[in-house]
């Protein structure tokens, strides 16, 4: 054989091996440059975030607020019915069927009012707190992605809907002193609720009675 065909021969064989080798290098490399990058998760605590915060803590004592001075004022009507409701039983055996009943008939009235009165004073309380929290909502959200941002994060769970999530960051104090920044306080205004909310507020109260 001669030293040319010699040399041709080993120059294809080379090529060959140079191929082969480059292919095993690709696929060694392929998964590394497929695969899926990891998961960067962050959590927050809301529960923590709506009582702690400023405006948190400033919309609860508002609505306690809210809710004393309508006791204050409901609890002289309950008692001024309580005390028509004993003379209407006091009078019992001197009253005929008929007045009885009227006077009785007209208590039921005003007393049925007045529970209507403590409902729509109830959901009025309940509907300005909806309000209330939508307005930090709208001011938590953009706190939220910028942390989210800042941190290249590319999950935000709330730590009261997980179990375990044992490679997350809690930010809940980051996010809380930014929105004390942003928003630490709201005027907390009775607002009627929306007609679904209001009727399930009223079943529930009914049941509770």
């Amino acid at each position: 054989m001669s030293k040319n065909v010699r040399f041709t021969r080993s120059l294809a064989i080379s090529g060959m091996l140079l191929a082969a080798a480059a292919t095993v290098q690709f696929a060694d490399a392929a998964p590394a440059t497929s695969a899926a990058p990891a998961a960067r998760i962050l959590t927050i605590d809301m529960r923590s975030i709506l009582l702690a915060s400023k405006v948190g803590r400033s919309i609860q004592e508002q609505s306690d607020q809210l809710k004393k001075q309508a006791q204050v004022t409901l609890n002289a009507e309950a008692e001024a019915l309580k005390r028509e409701k004993g003379e209407i039983e006091a009078q019992t055996a001197i009253l005929n069927a008929s007045v009885k009943a009227q006077k009785e008939n007209a208590w039921k009235a005003r007393a049925m009012a007045f529970e209507k009165k403590v409902q729509e004073r109830g959901g009025l309380i309940q509907g300005g707190m909806l309000k209330a929290n939508q307005l930090v909502n709208d001011a938590l959200s953009p706190i939220l992605q910028g942390v989210m941002q800042e941190r290249q994060a590319t999950v935000l769970l709330d730590r009261g809907s997980i179990l375990i999530a044992p490679n997350s960051i809690d930010v809940t104090q980051v996010v809380i002193q930014r929105l004390d920044t942003k928003l630490p306080t709201i005027k907390l205004e009775l607002a009627p609720l929306p007609p679904g909310m209001a009727q399930a507020a009223a079943r529930q109260q009914a049941q509770q009675q």
